[in-house]
């Protein structure tokens, strides 16, 4: 199944970090510097598209309006998408089917939020129907405990390692040194994480993603607007997956307690994290061979390991291979997470994956300063979020 394709004209952040702000203020910086990238005026924009952030009130809820406003209505359409953290890539793929519909030209995608200290918490109240709620209520089961749960499954299957888990967060920490719009710019050795506190067992406090406030945005539109722009050779975006979990899901995902029985009923002939990547390659037409750099969520380090795996860079069981051959660091065949990742970013849920579009696009123009793959022509980012939301996003040039 190919689809058509869209540009990406302009892409913009605002730095994470905590800055103890209103997540508006980031989002309308972010949103203002992919316009001035794309060199197009706001009142040029014929479709705003936000990424939902439930933790800011009801301006978070409608995104898509409140980013709208705040740049200054100019009576563009508008949506707010939530879909935990694939929010941001579910809000490009609304800006991407209006485009590829003919119902608009350009478009602006924006995702920002600010988030708590600590661990992200269920919303307020007392809902005892809600599994997030139940989780925590009756398990104390934050997001780390399930991080847990996936590296000690590695371990057991494929013979993975605490200094494998380790080796991860230092990649990634030395790929973010360069990259301006990182919260968390320092080196660190095997040692330094062998020594943080334990969290959750195996992982440590180095080996798993901060929360924090950031912004990003992008500016997309058709390819014949882009050319009436002056810009023959833009960066496009080849796929958006979206997809859904087949049942049976054999694998426990956030938040709930149990996964599906498979008792009578055969296996899907791909996991979910699998199916995200497949989809995606599936439109754009191209496989795995062909991605010259990867942007994965790296919610914790063993997840970057079976991200390796899902999206096809190598099979089952052999993620720890590639890593300690230096096939995934700058350098290397296919490096991962070279803006360095949640390791050096935190999680800035709506907008994180549209971070990692911004990323994706700097690479293969070549302005990705100081982390720069070389000849880079195809990108792939990829997520998971709560409640069977996923996404991929492939990128060519």
């Amino acid at each position: 199944m190919s689809v058509g394709e869209v540009a990406v004209l302009g892409v913009g952040m605002h730095p994470w970090g905590k800055w103890g702000r209103n997540f508006v203020e980031y989002g309308v910086v972010a949103a203002r510097a992919a316009l001035a990238d794309a060199e197009v005026d706001w009142r040029d924009i014929q479709f705003v598209a936000g990424g939902e952030t439930v933790r800011n009130g009801y301006p978070g809820y409608v995104a898509g309006a409140t980013f709208a406003q705040a740049l200054g209505w100019q009576g563009a359409p508008v949506v707010s998408a939530y879909a935990a953290c694939a929010s941001g890539a579910t809000a490009l793929n609304a800006a991407r089917a209006q485009i590829l519909a003919g119902l608009c030209d350009v478009a602006l995608v924006v995702g920002a939020d600010t988030t708590p200290k600590g661990f992200l918490a269920p919303n307020a109240g007392e809902r005892g129907d809600d599994p997030d709620w139940l989780r925590f209520r009756l398990l104390g089961a934050t997001n780390p405990t399930y991080f847990g749960l996936y590296a000690r499954r590695r371990m057991e299957q494929y013979g993975a390692t605490p200094d494998h888990f380790a080796k991860v967060k230092v990649k990634n920490a030395r790929h973010g040194l360069n990259n301006p719009y990182a919260r968390f710019r320092k080196e660190v050795t095997i040692e330094d994480v062998n020594a943080s506190p334990m969290v959750s067992d195996p992982l440590r406090l180095l080996e798993i993603c901060a929360t924090s406030d950031g912004a990003a945005a992008l500016v997309i539109c058709s390819l014949d607007y882009a050319r009436s722009r002056g810009v023959s050779n833009p960066v496009r975006i080849a796929a958006v997956s979206t997809v859904t979990p087949t049942y049976p899901n054999t694998v426990i995902e956030m938040p709930n307690f149990a996964t599906d029985s498979a008792f009578g009923v055969p296996e899907p002939e791909r996991s979910f994290r699998d199916s995200i990547a497949y989809a995606a390659y599936e439109q754009a037409g191209i496989g795995p061979e062909d991605v010259n750099l990867a942007e994965v969520y790296d919610l914790s380090t063993s997840l970057e390991l079976d991200w390796y795996e899902n999206i096809g860079l190598c099979a089952p069981g052999e993620a720890e291979q590639l890593l300690d051959a230096g096939e995934t660091t700058l350098g290397g065949r296919v490096p991962v997470n070279v803006s360095g990742g949640l390791a050096s970013f935190g999680e800035a849920v709506p907008a994180q994956a549209i971070q990692q579009v911004c990323e994706i696009t700097w690479q293969l123009r070549g302005q990705a300063e100081g982390r720069q793959v070389e000849g880079a022509r195809v990108g792939l980012t990829v997520n998971q979020g709560l409640f069977g939301h996923g996404s991929c996003v492939i990128a060519k040039r």
